[in-house]
């Protein structure tokens, strides 16, 4: 069922911006990456998903679940502004983020531990979003997460004009 994502921070140097959140859609895994030029508190990551959110078609973004990280402290901010419902894994337990933690270990090719994070700019965050949403999947049948959420929009417009 669409509109479930995993979130987590992909944390590089010990620089104090240096962080990205990445949230990945379980179905289609797409990924999107959450620049933090702020840091990486509870309140710049609150304000970061806030704003990707305002994005996303209001049934592609029902819940999202989270490790257990003080980042998100702000999680009841999240879901008053956005009515997204957000879980947090159980302690030790990342099998019940499986999405985001295979595409964290796609993401360190392109970031690997120990990048000052905070040296890249917003363009060259969303490239690499870009490249792993255009890389195809065996799962997919070789098609792209791009591909698989361009598919659900369409079967959404086509659901939604159909009297």
């Amino acid at each position: 069922m669409p509109g479930h994502h995993e979130g987590d921070l992909i944390l590089g140097s010990k620089a104090p911006n240096s962080a990205v959140g990445a949230i990945v859609e379980r179905t289609t895994r797409y990924l999107t990456l959450l620049p933090l030029p702020a840091g990486h508190g509870a309140d710049a990551v609150a304000t970061a998903i806030i704003e990707h959110r305002s994005a996303l078609p209001p049934w592609f973004a029902q819940t999202l679940t989270w490790d257990r990280g003080k980042e998100l402290a702000q999680h009841k901010r999240v879901t008053a502004d956005t009515g997204i419902q957000v879980y947090f894994a159980d302690p030790c337990a990342p099998w019940q983020r499986g999405s985001n933690e295979n595409t964290n270990g796609l993401l360190r090719e392109y970031l690997p531990q120990g990048t000052d994070l905070s040296a890249g700019t917003p363009a060259q965050i969303q490239a690499i979003a870009r490249e792993l949403n255009d890389r195809p999947r065996k799962r997919f049948g070789y098609h792209t997460p791009r591909e698989q959420l361009a598919k659900l929009i369409a079967d959404d417009q086509r659901v939604a004009t159909t009297p």
